[in-house]
């Protein structure tokens, strides 16, 4: 009875919330079906005391007997359920426990006289039960983190130069467009538009190999990639503008659309040859995680923590935000240890990136395996989008 009444106190609470809170609907009917165990289970427990003292109703055994094998197909599933993704030593042991417990009530059961109606019906009963009970821990776990990928489309375009009244300096408008042409919603982690300028002098004769190669040594070095010309002589791009063009911690719902125009403004004495346009959105997935709140916390300049591995670019200043995420389900939330997400908006003399790690309170980092796949992080980016500025400094 112990078994069974603490199998209905752990699978009512998992079903509660994954019923409430789940993010996809599959996690929805697992909650429902977890739900539907709890009461059976509590049912057991009921049944269990009558036919070991009382013996008042004649089912009693035959109750015992459905709410311990499902008690025991349960505890396993979730057991397996731990194992695989849980990381708390705690719940492994308490679920093994209630498995090695459920299939002792099932075989204690067994052995006492069990008044059994229609044993084929009950069987089946019991073998339609697994079924369905395997088929949604296997959708849930194995279809779900295959399924197609989707991710919004993001788009850039440059429009026509303005001069400035003056004719001392010059604007290009720049529209970013981001389209989710799919199903699913995206939450914003953050957003980088930049403008690289470029000094491209051109060669009065065709350049040697080896100094295409050492054009792409630079590849390595820069977050822009110039291409190995004959003729063209790139030069590392600097940066001339960055912001971001959406606000973090909003959505992209899905078939929904958001636009932006930023405008990148230059002197028109300026000695760069052209402009190079990046633009990119970092996002998670709706059913693969649920972030708390994700909040300023500061910036690498005035001691905001930043990973060793991020330090070695020491050009680059970091504005640090960050939020408690959750899994998908209440299984993994309940038996893993918190985990949280960091966003770094970084920016230096030669580029702008966005990056983020998810770790455990002891620092602890996920693999980017895990950060795209379990989590639902995703990047879409567009550039270069390159515009020649001789038409502007040189009117005709």
């Amino acid at each position: 009875m112990l078994v069974l009444l603490a199998t209905t106190g752990l699978l009512g609470w998992f079903g509660i919330d994954d019923f409430v809170g789940a993010l996809t609907f599959a996690g929805r009917i697992t909650g429902a079906v977890l739900i539907a165990v709890a009461f059976t289970t509590l049912l057991g427990t009921v049944a269990a005391a009558d036919h070991w003292l009382w013996k008042s109703f004649r089912y009693s055994g035959l109750v015992t007997l459905i709410g311990s094998f499902a008690a025991l197909l349960t505890n396993f599933l979730v057991l397996a359920e731990i194992l695989k993704d849980g990381d708390s030593a705690f719940f492994k042991a308490l679920f093994g426990a209630l498995t090695a417990g459920s299939a002792y009530a099932v075989c204690a059961v067994c052995r006492t006289s069990v008044d059994i109606p229609a044993p084929k019906r009950v069987a089946a009963t019991l073998i339609v039960t697994t079924v369905i009970a395997v088929a949604n821990f296997g959708y849930q776990n194995l279809y779900l983190p295959s399924q197609r990928e989707v991710r919004p489309v993001l788009r850039l375009s440059v429009g026509k130069p303005i001069t400035n009244p003056d004719r001392k300096a010059f604007s290009v408008p720049v529209d970013i467009t981001i389209e989710n042409r799919s199903d699913a919603a995206f939450y914003v982690l953050g957003t980088e538009f930049h403008a690289m300028a470029e000094r491209v002098p051109l060669s009065s004769q065709d350049r040697l190999r080896q100094q295409w190669r050492t054009d792409s040594e630079q590849w390595a070095k820069f977050e822009e990639v110039n291409p190995v010309s004959r003729r063209e002589m790139h030069q590392p791009g600097e940066l001339v503008s960055a912001q971001p063009w959406m606000p973090y911690g909003g959505w992209i719902y899905a078939s929904d659309t958001f636009s932006s125009r930023v405008v990148v403004q230059l002197p028109m004495n300026t000695p760069y040859d052209q402009l190079a346009f990046y633009a990119s959105a970092h996002l998670t997935r709706k059913d693969r995680s649920r972030l708390e709140n994700l909040r300023f916390i500061g910036y690498s300049w005035r001691g905001a923590q930043i990973p060793q591995w991020l330090r070695t670019r020491k050009d680059f200043d970091s504005i640090v935000y960050g939020s408690r995420v959750h899994e998908n389900n209440a299984i993994d939330d309940k038996t893993r240890k918190p985990r949280y997400m960091t966003v770094y908006w970084r920016f230096g003399t030669h580029g702008v990136n966005l990056l983020e790690t998810i770790s455990t309170a002891d620092g602890k980092d996920e693999s980017q395996e895990a950060v795209e796949g379990r989590y639902g992080v995703r990047q879409v980016e567009t550039g270069p989008v390159e515009r020649p500025l001789s038409d502007i400094k040189n009117p005709p």
